[in-house]
């Protein structure tokens, strides 16, 4: 007889799922997590932060409002980052309050402290005060989610030299920033720090950033950063950082050298499964600390299962959501569709970016035909209310079919539009219906039907003519 049904290790949005769900199915369920990660990284350093972070940042600059009252407009002239932690540790409260109600509410078992197998079946949880407690289960969750990854070379000191964890941490906006990693985080924050006024350098090896996002949207990203004093050095590699007392000094492959307040390396994240102890479960991960799983998140041991960061792509918080209940329904032997492949990507830079579905250079790499429609925020009534005159909605659409293939959004509220676009797809809807439905006005939603009438438009010239 096991002490419960159902163990996961972790809180994050994963774990909080998968534990809801078995409960939901009536299960015996516990959760491990330590005493100050309740909601895990999700929670207390990465995604909640992050974005209450930066709508701290967007309200305090006044920035989305300039094009309105002008260049010098600001809500507050010196912003602290007193100011910007107040909003950040009350939205961070609020949600580990609800994250411990709904727990509790649904009878979960919270086990505080760090989990490690002890055997395929048994986990040993470490609290504080050298207390150690062991828990049995017929099936267990594996959800420890991620940590910044630290290359060997790079003394970090929390202070000069961070990663993005540390960025929550600062005890004063820095005058200048050398962001290492063009990836989704770093982007994310360079922004957040130029709209601030620190003056942002950004040093990626690749030629380009975010190279799964549209072309067109990055390079209007680029132009928006380099508009708030943001410089780019793409092909360069930072190969060392010397710590001052006022600073530090980043130098780079090719030899150049750039003087900065802070560094904030995002070079990727590694699985946080270096704990666990997988060894005595009959698990391994690979170099990158995470979990193989299969289609109903199964690991190689039966019983026990992974999702969330820790196995991977496409790490993210909706997704791991998902796969927390899927595995969870599956576990309880009630299983469920597996995860929709149709899930949007949302990338919180100033300004937005969102899309789901293709992008152009795939569908042409795929030789699939295909037509563009475009709406731009400067066009819509929307966009001039709110001061928005440089969004844009791409829908890609197909020739034959007419189905969407791909939506792409830059812009305000780009992360919130994507789901009319996600729910067409998903229900096998095609750009006729944009075309004929109406949309409240004045709304960004708009947009959808502006750009389905010019795709429209242009495939009715090529059917002309052909």
């Amino acid at each position: 007889m096991y002490d419960y049904d159902v163990l996961v290790i972790g809180s994050g949005p994963g774990g909080q799922k998968a534990a809801i769900a078995a409960a939901k199915l009536e299960r015996r369920v516990a959760i491990v997590e330590r005493k100050d990660m309740i909601g895990g990284v999700c929670l207390n350093t990465g995604t909640i932060p992050s974005k209450t972070l930066r709508e701290a940042i967007m309200y305090l600059t006044g920035l989305s409002q300039r094009e309105m009252y002008g260049q010098s407009y600001h809500v507050k002239d010196e912003i602290t980052i007193a100011d910007l932690a107040a909003r950040t540790n009350h939205v961070v409260g609020r949600e580990m309050d609800v994250v411990r109600s709904q727990l509790s509410r649904n009878r979960v078992t919270m086990m505080t402290g760090t989990g490690r197998f002890v055997d395929p079946h048994t986990v040993e949880v470490e609290g504080g005060h050298g207390e150690v407690r062991r828990a049995t289960a017929d099936k267990i969750v594996v959800a420890t989610g991620t940590r910044p990854a630290r290359p060997a070379s790079v003394e970090f000191d929390e202070r000069t030299v961070i990663d993005s964890d540390g960025i929550v941490h600062l005890e004063r906006v820095p005058r200048s920033m050398v962001v290492a990693g063009a990836g989704v985080i770093g982007i994310e924050y360079a922004s957040m720090f130029a709209a601030l006024g620190t003056k942002v350098t950004v040093v990626e090896q690749r030629e380009r950033m975010l190279e799964f996002c549209d072309v067109e949207v990055v390079e209007a990203l680029k132009y928006h950063l380099r508009d708030l004093a943001v410089t780019f050095r793409f092909g360069e590699t930072v190969s060392s950082v010397e710590a001052r007392p006022e600073g530090a000094i980043a130098t780079l492959l090719s030899g150049k050298k750039i003087p900065a307040d802070t560094v904030m390396y995002s070079a990727g994240r590694q699985g946080a499964s270096d704990h666990l102890n997988l060894d005595a479960a009959g698990l391994t991960a690979d170099k990158r600390g995470r979990i193989a799983v299969d289609d109903c998140y199964q690991t190689a041991v039966e019983h026990i299962y992974a999702v969330g960061d820790v196995i991977g792509f496409p790490a993210l918080a909706a997704t791991s959501m998902e796969q927390g209940r899927v595995a969870a329904h599956h576990a309880c032997g009630e299983p469920l569709r597996e995860v929709a492949g149709l899930y949007p990507i949302g990338i919180y830079s100033i300004p937005e970016i969102s899309f789901v579905g293709r992008t152009e250079e795939q569908l042409t790499k795929d030789n699939v035909p295909f037509e563009v429609g475009v709406s731009r925020y400067r066009e819509l009534a929307r966009g001039q209310i709110i001061g928005d005159s440089y969004g844009v909605l791409k829908l890609l659409v197909s020739l034959d079919t007419h189905t969407l293939l791909g939506v792409h959004v830059f812009g305000t509220g780009a992360t919130e539009l994507i789901h009319i676009g996600q729910a067409v797809m998903g229900c096998g809807g095609t750009v006729d219906y944009l075309v004929d439905a109406v949309f409240n006005y004045p709304t960004l939603a708009e947009a959808y039907k502006v750009a389905a009438l010019d795709a429209m438009n242009k495939m009715r010239q090529i059917a002309r003519f052909a």
